[in-house]
């Protein structure tokens, strides 16, 4: 039977473990300063065992190369070579004499150690410490060039699979081919979808931009659900085919309206991108237009003046008489009328380029006018400079 030792326990200085103290002492005083002597001698024996330990790594490290130079020196047979093995191996004696010396101090160190009583501080030592603090990470906002970045490689990456999502009708198919590709669910996807949309509908393929909008407002809705529900989306998709095919009236109005809301934003999207695309062609093409003045000879054309003609009538009921309690009396003459006329005399002459005919209209307008629409045209293109002397 193995018995076991209890000697240990003989002699253990514990401070605050004492007999009654002096009246007049502050015991509790007492034991602080107690424990203090005792943790600054141990604080200094500690300083002394890594003192020797260091000495003899050092003692050890010289004789390994004293050792050494021993060695190369036996390998040569020069005079000189044999003076320095000489002088060599004296060295290499006198370090394994001081190895000696440093390894019965740490060995006395070591016994002294053990000789030492236990106490409060060496009674036991700390098996492990870990502190563990159920702290939420804190999740890193995106900048819009990381959204951007990140949205170019899923779709350069995915690109295929996410067209034959949004082509897809019934939910079956939809769900079987998520479960398959779970990583295409997530908000990457509906913004495909969303940009596809817009796109198919610009090309004014009505009926496949309605099918992939189906099927963005699925994503879009498996999307929400997960952000209700606090998980993954890829977890939760299964429970949004569940609830839709269920035939839940409510929900199916809900996902049926907000369709509709989402194609007539489609469209609308798809109206602005094309009159935007309408506005940078006829910019692009006025610019082609520009004359040597930067004028566009459209609009100088479309604004050119309308010569107006006065013609004076006489009024149908002048010189006519009229009877009125039996006295026939002569009407009062009444002013004569003015109709205008006009008279597009000056695109007549850009669209025959007919010289005759424009210096005829302009002898008969304002010659300060006819000279800043001369300019314009000339400015503009109509009409070449060398023409306007005319």
């Amino acid at each position: 039977m193995t018995t076991i030792d209890y000697s240990v326990w003989d002699h253990i200085e514990v401070s605050d473990d004492e007999d009654d103290t002096h009246p007049n002492i502050d015991t509790p005083s007492l034991f602080r300063w107690r424990h203090q002597a005792r943790v600054e001698r141990m604080e200094a024996f500690q300083k002394q065992g890594e003192e020797l330990e260091k000495n003899l790594a050092e003692s050890r490290k010289k004789l390994q190369e004293a050792q050494k130079k021993v060695q190369e020196l036996s390998l040569k047979s020069t005079e000189e070579a044999k003076q320095q093995l000489v002088k060599a191996q004296e060295e290499e004696k006198r370090l394994k004499k001081e190895e000696r010396n440093c390894e019965k101090k740490v060995d006395e160190y070591h016994r002294e150690e053990k000789k030492m009583p236990w106490n409060v501080d060496t009674l036991s030592k700390e098996g492990f410490s870990k502190s563990v603090l159920n702290v939420k990470p804190e999740v890193k906002e995106e900048t819009e060039e990381e959204k951007e970045e990140k949205h170019k490689s899923f779709v350069e990456k995915y690109e295929k699979q996410i067209k034959h999502f949004g082509m897809l009708r019934r939910w079956d198919d939809s769900q079987k081919y998520l479960s398959d590709n779970p990583h295409l669910v997530c908000e990457e996807t509906a913004n495909y979808l969303v940009i596809m949309c817009i796109d198919l509908e610009v090309e004014e393929k009505h009926a496949l931009m309605e099918q992939v909008a189906h099927q963005t407002i699925v994503m879009q809705f498996i999307l929400e659900l997960a952000k209700s529900l606090k998980v993954d989306p890829r977890g939760c998709f299964r429970q949004f085919f569940a609830k839709i095919k269920t035939a839940d009236q409510q929900y199916q109005d809900a996902f049926n309206d907000e369709l509709e809301s989402f194609k007539e934003r489609v469209r609308g999207r798809a109206k602005i991108r094309i009159e935007k695309a309408m506005k940078e062609y006829e910019e692009e093409e006025r610019q082609k237009r520009l004359g040597p003045g930067g004028l566009d000879p459209v609009e100088v054309y479309d604004s050119l003046p309308v010569l107006q003609v006065k013609s004076y009538q006489k009024h149908p009921l002048n010189n006519r008489r009229r009877k009125r309690r039996g006295v026939v009396q002569k009407c009062v003459s009444l002013p004569e009328c003015v109709s205008v006329l006009g008279v597009q005399e000056m695109q007549k002459c850009f669209d025959e380029k007919d010289i005759q005919l424009l210096q005829d209209v302009i002898s008969k307008m304002d010659p300060t006018e006819a000279k800043i629409h001369m300019k314009r045209c000339i400015d503009s293109g109509l009409w070449g400079a060398e023409l306007s002397d005319g």
